[in-house]
């Protein structure tokens, strides 16, 4: 019988938003990994065996057991491995609410995000309406608040901070962050100055250079 390997590998792809969570998790919580870049047009054995189901990056291998879903995969490592921080809070009702705007992320930023970068010129006047929207919705909740958990750093800022990177392709395509939402966007800054997120985003402009790539494949063709 096979031993299963011991430690923490994470399955992922540089640009993917759901894995640069678990890593930002991963670097709150000072958890040493093993980084695999996936190459999602030939998806490894390893990736399809650890998530027979979806088939998706990330993946996260504790002790030769998976974890899949990026925020399922950020709550494990907060359970998992104590730090001198907490992802969640202890309260239950903070928790709950915490997850609550984690899945408003999931559901609303990232859907709407990605028709942005997709649709043609005349949708996007209509899309923009609808992604300041959500942005706005989401700088209410952050009100004069330092992080979204107030002074704490935890599950609602990590589910966003990785869409900050888009922001400066959002501005390309007439949607100014800074403009439309201040607030939001002085949170982005601020969350730059940890070191977690800063070394687990990519420069904006790579970003940008990607969705040029994708635009002239899908959109331009």
């Amino acid at each position: 019988m096979a031993v299963p390997e011991k430690g923490v590998k994470l399955l992922d792809f540089w640009m993917s938003p759901f894995g640069q969570r678990c890593r930002i998790a991963l670097a709150e919580k000072e958890v040493e990994y093993e980084y695999k870049e996936e190459d999602l047009s030939k998806k490894s054995d390893l990736l399809l065996k650890s998530n027979p189901v979806h088939k998706k990056i990330p993946v996260l291998i504790h002790d030769g057991k998976s974890i899949c879903e990026s925020l399922i995969i950020v709550e494990y490592i907060d359970e998992v491995f104590p730090g001198k921080t907490n992802i969640l809070p202890s309260d239950p009702y903070a928790r709950s609410h915490a997850r609550f705007w984690a899945d408003f992320v999931d559901k609303k930023v990232y859907d709407c995000g990605s028709k942005l970068f997709k649709s043609k010129s005349e949708a996007l006047e209509e899309l923009n309406k609808e992604f300041i929207c959500i942005l706005k919705t989401l700088e209410t909740e952050l009100g004069e608040k330092k992080y979204f958990g107030d002074d704490a750093f935890g599950l609602v800022d990590i589910a966003f901070a990785p869409f900050t990177s888009w922001f400066y392709t959002f501005e390309a395509l007439g949607l100014s962050v800074e403009k439309e939402c201040p607030k939001l966007a002085a949170w982005g800054n601020r969350i730059m100055e940890r070191e977690s997120v800063a070394k687990s985003l990519h420069e904006p402009t790579k970003i940008y250079d990607l969705f040029c790539e994708l635009r002239k494949k899908f959109v331009d063709a």
